[in-house]
């Protein structure tokens, strides 16, 4: 009984877990202002793919994209440099810090989005 209790308590707890694929919506505040961006994510296992729509260059790939339980982290390359997103994500709510290069001297920016249904 207590082995059918256990695996029963396995079971939902896997089935509450969130999944950060899917699209996401949000608003970064800038240097230069609010800025919209859309997230296309999309996990397996522990490695995060996908695309950030947010700028005058369209779409962009994600690259070294992980998934750690409910963190994520991964890079956007673009002409000035690179970005690092890191941050945590519910079943709704991805909740990302947004950084410039490596000790970069911009404070790190916030991304806050809300998952597309």
């Amino acid at each position: 009984m207590r082995k059918l209790l256990f695996l029963l308590v396995v079971v939902a707890l896997a089935a509450s877990a969130a999944d950060v694929s899917g699209t996401w919506k949000g608003t970064i505040e800038t240097p230069g202002g609010a800025m919209e961006s859309t997230l296309v994510l999309k996990a397996e296992g522990t490695k995060l793919t996908g695309s950030l729509d947010g700028g005058m260059g369209g779409a962009m790939k994600i690259d070294e994209g992980k998934v750690d339980g409910d963190k994520v982290s991964f890079t956007v390359s673009m002409e000035f440099g690179k970005l690092t997103y890191a941050g945590t994500y519910t079943a709704d709510d991805l909740k990302l810090k947004v950084s410039f290069g490596e000790g970069g001297d911009m404070p790190p920016m916030e991304l806050n989005c809300k998952r597309v249904k």
